[in-house]
């Protein structure tokens, strides 16, 4: 059975708005309502399993959500998700391409074929993006947070 990525909706301290959650099947918060499964693989580097790297970031394009992706031959990738600003229940867009895969010496390792997110953030107008590469190096990404979200309204 694939993994999947739930939202369950519910307000928290900031205005009453309605920020998503990450949670796993009946791990619900106290008060939290059910969950809802908004993302499941599409792609084939995500046909084994899908998870999310870290917390959704805010966008003023809607809720920025990076994602690990498992495929055929346990290859990992990164890639992304936009859920609505106002309604994060609703996907908007999903990246067609990985933001990361495993390329190159990074390919080699312990874990071999892996890129794996450990969070991300943005800073100004640039998204960054420490990443784990087949469990033998970290490094840093930077990419212009209007690429991925121009990709992921289209």
């Amino acid at each position: 059975m694939s993994e999947r990525i739930i939202f369950p909706v519910s307000p928290n301290e900031s205005n009453g708005r309605a920020h998503p959650q990450r949670r796993r099947g009946a791990e619900q918060g106290h008060g939290a309502l059910p969950p809802k499964v908004l993302l499941r693989p599409a792609e084939m580097r995500e046909s084994v399993k899908i998870g999310n790297c870290g917390s959704p970031i805010e966008t003023e394009a809607g809720w920025l959500v990076i994602t690990h992706g498992v495929g055929p031959m346990r290859t990992y990738c990164i890639g992304a998700a936009l859920l609505d600003l106002h309604d994060p229940t609703k996907v908007v867009g999903r990246l067609r391409e990985p933001l990361l895969a495993p390329e190159g010496a990074g390919r080699e390792g312990y874990v071999p074929n892996v890129v794996y997110g450990c969070g991300s953030l943005v800073h100004g107008r640039e998204l960054i993006l420490p990443y784990a590469m087949s469990d033998r190096a970290s490094a840093i990404v930077s990419v212009s947070l209007d690429e991925p979200l121009a990709a992921l309204r289209a």
